[in-house]
């Protein structure tokens, strides 16, 4: 076992401009106060806009999934708790916000399938019971997923429910942002296989910062072949925590660990071993885990990571649904 040697705080901008496939323009985005909200997505997800029309309110389920079908522009409010059987399957170009602090999903989720430019924002989304995951982005590029609060229970056995936010069958370019996990099993999957690397290879590459995991067993996040960014969250009570595997590349930076076991892992559950560099994390005493530690050290793209010793008063006032 190695564990990477710890390097100082970076408090300044990461900005690379790399002629790779992973090559964006950077773009300074200095982050928000705490409960304040970014405009746009910072991270993989950056130039997601989502709808961009005339807001339609709606509070059935029939009129939700009328109103999200088809890859038009549009903006949907959702107005209540709506309870699903299975998942709900949101069109592209699609931004789905919820009303005050007490709208979303209950019993289900949604699907964001074979599609681009999606908002997800402000939803309380609970209880997805297998199949049906709380949010899957499938084969679908460009999605923010922002300030909302996902929960389940551990009342029952781990399989009884789905996971919270799942990344699959090659989606790409994907920002998870200030939102909340609590009370779970399984998190956040990216790459739901191992024998997957011929469409996930190249593609996976996720940003997740300013989130709070709270009882939340595993996955935050579990990724398999592609790049994940893991700042400035706040993790609670986990057993293990960020786990790369098959290859993937995956950075953290800046996090806390409370009452978790191991906070890093790269060589568990899969045949081969996953990448991770670790800097400024304050581990709360958790283990780590690093069998090989990558190349992913330079985002692609303009971002500042607060310091750790901040981390916890920001997430615990501005994530979740409610502190748009």
């Amino acid at each position: 076992m190695r564990t990477p040697p710890r390097t100082r705080v970076h408090r300044f901008t990461l900005a690379v401009a790399a002629a790779s496939a992973l090559a964006t323009v950077a773009v300074l985005a200095v982050p928000q106060p705490a409960g304040a909200a970014e405009s746009s997505p910072i991270g993989f997800g950056a130039g997601t806009t989502g709808g961009g029309a005339s807001a339609v309110t709606v509070s059935t389920l029939s009129a939700f999934r009328s109103a999200v079908t088809g890859n038009g522009a549009k903006v949907v409010r959702v107005n209540g708790l709506i309870s699903l059987s299975g998942q709900v399957d949101i069109g592209s170009n699609t931004t789905v916000l919820g009303v005050g602090s007490a709208s979303g999903f209950t019993g289900g989720g949604l699907r964001l399938k074979k599609v681009s430019n999606v908002v997800v924002r402000n939803l309380n989304i609970s209880k997805p019971v297998a199949p049906a995951d709380g949010i899957t982005v499938e084969a679908s590029t460009k999605v923010w997923i922002d300030h909302n609060s996902f929960s389940a229970d551990r009342d029952h056995d781990k399989d009884f429910y789905d996971g919270l936010l799942d990344v699959n069958h090659g989606a790409d370019n994907v920002t998870v942002s200030w939102n909340t996990f609590k009370n779970h099993f399984k998190g956040s999957l990216v790459g739901h296989s191992d024998n997957n690397a011929g469409e996930d290879t190249g593609k996976l590459k996720v940003t997740y910062h300013h989130n709070h995991f709270a009882n939340v067993y595993s996955r935050i996040p579990s990724l398999r072949f592609g790049t994940g960014h893991f700042y400035n969250n706040y993790v609670e009570g986990a057993d293990t925590a960020c786990h790369s595997r098959m290859g993937a590349q995956m950075l953290v930076e800046n996090n806390v660990f409370r009452s978790t076991k191991v906070a890093v892992t790269t060589n568990r559950s899969s045949d081969i071993d996953g990448y991770a560099n670790l800097r400024g994390n304050d581990l709360g005493g958790a283990a780590t885990e690093v069998s090989r530690v990558g190349g992913f050290t330079s985002p692609p793209y303009g971002y500042t990571a607060e310091p750790a010793s901040s981390v916890v008063t920001s997430v615990t006032s501005g994530a979740g649904a409610g502190k748009l």
